[in-house]
């Protein structure tokens, strides 16, 4: 009986979760213990724990209780809730709801369970018990009244969540609050999805079953059961339990699925070179992955870090470039993603071919560009305005692979110059340029001519070719004694020789051209210029001009003595003749080559000082000769010695007028002539191409005679 009793104040305590105090009250030989406060909640139930003794001679035979207000005696039959022999008088709401934990009364336990608590079950409740006392009906009754209160559910289901797995099946079990044998309470499910709203699990089932641990406590259980994926991973799931009078509680729990899903892979994968590659790969997983990013071929690891891991590499070159591979170690699963990268880039365009070809072959030159993307070639010819030649020859190749070819068929001199192979690259454009050289046969231009005059033979060749060529006289194998002049000119050579001969029976003197690429020959015509002609050059001007001044002086020198001899008898004594000296000095020095620069420095002498400087050499008929080619020496002619006695002196001032109008005409018949020797020359230089200029004073030579 006393360990009845103990056993049955703790589960008092557990069902009604609330602190309870036994106090134990006699009245003779009887005894009842019963507690003092109990508190519950509403739609669980509650436990008094009640105990009793009887003195000798009494048997018990029902247990009665009562519910009452305060004050009141608390033992009418209207306040009865339970009777363990009639219960037809029991308070309305209470039927069925007490009951003891003990039926056998002999027990001596009087204990009640009262399930589906209300609130308006909040009270006052004593017990009687009553029996037979010598056979002879008697009872006894508790002075001490316990107080139970029912406040509102407040209790919670418990909900079982095992570990979760993606794929995998699951069971989430769900346990009601309280230890009652009271009403079966109604257990759902519900879940709530990532947009909030509440749903049933699709493909779940879910099962009840109540589990009796005593006669008077029972556990409630729900079970739910599905397939768990990742969709439902951070969700919440809810078990919901609603107790009889309409009270419910209830109970979530999120959910936590293991899972894991293909690594995705953000950024540019094609980049400049230069550029900066920032791929960040991410794993969507539970729990989170450990991220390791690594280059394909290589066992070095780039960059690991948790959830996501972002490779970073700043001013990226072609080494870069390649298959890089995400992996993400999830649990026991290892996932790869793999990306390639590109870094674009370009680099200086290759010229490949000849770039010295003859006259007539063809010109088949490639332009190749190492870039990604393949880059647009374009050949250009830098000496053309436009993209193509008007002969048609010209073929212009642009494509992507590349590389371009350009060919031109039957190549001339004229298609010398330099080529550019541009190569155009997203935003970026790189050039190279070649130097085109065509070889071309030597040729002797028309303007080549000889000059015969006083036995002095000026034959001036000009040609032009590429290599340069060189000009030979066959004349001068029988010649000893000879000047020979040459100057260049960008692809022109031009050869003067000057040597004396005498009754020259030949029309013609030959020219020879030559190069490696071949060989030019042309008879050049003889042309005799006579010596009296005033105009044939501008060197017999000088010459004659000199002359004609010198016999004029002479002349009137003459006159001027006799005119004074026969006018003034008293002076006889005193005349004097005039003697004249002519001194002719002969320059002895080495002949030399006369280059451009020679001749622009004798541009820029004196005009006057030209004229007498070319008199002096009309007066010289051969040049000091020597056995080696040479140039042409002239010689100079001195008229300041010219000796007077002092009565001639006298003479010349009365002349000194004349003579200054005579030299004045001569000084203007000598501009008048180098006038129209410029304008000769402006008319040949205006024959020859503006943009192949020969600078040489053979043209000068040629005017001239």
């Amino acid at each position: 009986m006393f360990v009845l009793i103990w056993a049955s104040f703790f589960l008092c305590k557990r069902v009604s979760n609330a602190e309870t105090v036994t106090s134990q009250q006699c009245s003779g030989q009887y005894c009842i213990a019963l507690s003092e406060t109990l508190t519950a909640e509403a739609g669980l139930c509650v436990v008094i724990p009640c105990s009793f003794a009887t003195g000798f001679g009494f048997t018990p035979k029902h247990i009665v209780w009562y519910k009452c207000e305060a004050y009141s005696r608390c033992d009418y039959d209207h306040q009865i809730i339970f009777h363990s022999k009639d219960n037809i008088h029991v308070q309305y709401g209470f039927e069925g709801r007490v009951s003891l934990l003990e039926p056998d009364i002999r027990q001596n336990n009087c204990s009640i369970i009262i399930n589906d608590l209300k609130e308006s079950d909040s009270g006052l409740y004593r017990i009687r018990v009553n029996g037979e006392l010598n056979r002879r009906e008697d009872g006894f009754a508790s002075i001490q009244r316990t107080t139970v209160s029912v406040e509102g559910l407040s209790q919670k289901p418990r909900v079982k969540i095992p570990t979760l797995t993606e794929g995998q099946q699951a069971t989430l079990t769900c346990v009601a609050p309280g230890l009652c044998s009271g009403s079966v309470p109604e257990i759902t499910w519900t879940w709530s999805g990532a947009g909030g709203t509440e749903s049933y699990i699709t493909g779940s089932s879910t099962s009840f079953r109540t589990k009796t641990l005593t006669a008077f406590t029972q556990r409630h259980i729900s079970t739910l059961t599905f397939n768990s994926s990742a969709e439902h991973h951070n969700t919440n799931v809810t078990c919901k339990i609603r107790f009889a009078g309409e009270k419910i509680t209830e109970a979530g729990s999120t959910l936590k699925v293991n899972h894991i899903r293909t690594p995705q892979i953000i950024g540019y994968t094609i980049i400049k070179e230069g550029d900066v590659l920032n791929l960040t790969c991410s794993v969507e997983s539970f729990p989170p992955s450990l991220i390791m990013w690594s280059k394909l071929g290589s066992d070095i690891t780039l960059h690991n870090d948790t959830g996501s891991a972002t490779l970073y590499i700043i001013n990226g070159t072609t080494g870069h470039s390649g298959q890089y591979v995400c992996t993400a170690k999830h649990m026991n699963n290892t996932l790869q993603e793999n990306i390639n990268i590109t870094v674009m880039y370009i680099r200086t365009p290759q010229i490949t071919g000849n770039t010295i070809i003859k006259e007539g072959d063809v010109l088949n030159l490639t332009c190749s560009v190492e870039s990604f993307p393949p880059a647009l070639i374009m050949w250009r010819d830098l000496s053309s305005k436009t993209n193509s030649k008007d002969t048609g020859a010209y073929t212009d190749l642009q494509n992507d692979s590349g590389s371009a070819t350009l060919v031109i068929q039957n190549v001339t001199a004229e298609d010398s110059g330099y080529y550019t192979c541009t190569a155009t690259h997203p935003d970026t454009t790189v050039t190279s340029s070649v130097s085109v050289i065509v070889s071309w046969f030597s040729k002797i231009q028309d303007v080549s001519e000889c000059v015969l005059q006083a036995e002095v033979l000026t034959c001036v060749c000009i040609s032009e070719g590429f290599p340069l060529p060189t000009i030979k006289w066959p004349l001068l194998g029988n010649h000893k004694e000879y000047a020979i002049k040459t100057t260049v000119s960008n692809h022109t050579v031009n050869s003067t020789v000057s040597l004396k001969v005498k009754n020259y029976g030949n029309s013609t003197v030959e020219c020879v051209s030559n190069n490696e690429k071949g060989e030019a020959k042309k008879n050049l015509m003889i042309r005799s210029v006579s010596d009296t002609v005033a105009d044939s050059s501008v060197l017999n001007v000088g010459y004659l001009e000199i002359i004609i001044a010198f016999l004029i002086g002479v002349v009137l020198s003459a006159v001027v003595c006799c005119l004074i001899k026969k006018c003034s008898r008293k002076k006889t004594k005193n005349s004097g003749n005039l003697d004249e000296t002519l001194e002719m000095v002969t320059s002895q020095d080495d002949p030399q080559h006369i280059y451009d620069g020679q001749e622009t420095q004798d541009n820029q002498s004196n005009p006057q000082e030209e004229v007498e400087d070319e008199s002096v050499a009309a007066e010289k008929d051969v040049p000091e000769i020597s056995g080696a080619p040479q140039e042409v020496e002239y010689a100079d002619i001195d008229f300041s010695l010219l000796k007077r006695n002092s009565k001639s002196e006298r003479k010349q001032e009365s002349t000194k007028t004349e003579y200054a109008e005579i030299k004045k005409a001569i000084k203007d018949k000598q501009e008048e002539m180098m006038t129209e020797m410029d304008l000769k020359q402006s008319e040949l230089e205006k024959e020859k191409e503006e943009d192949e200029p020969v600078y040489s004073t053979v043209n000068d030579v040629i005017d001239k005679i």
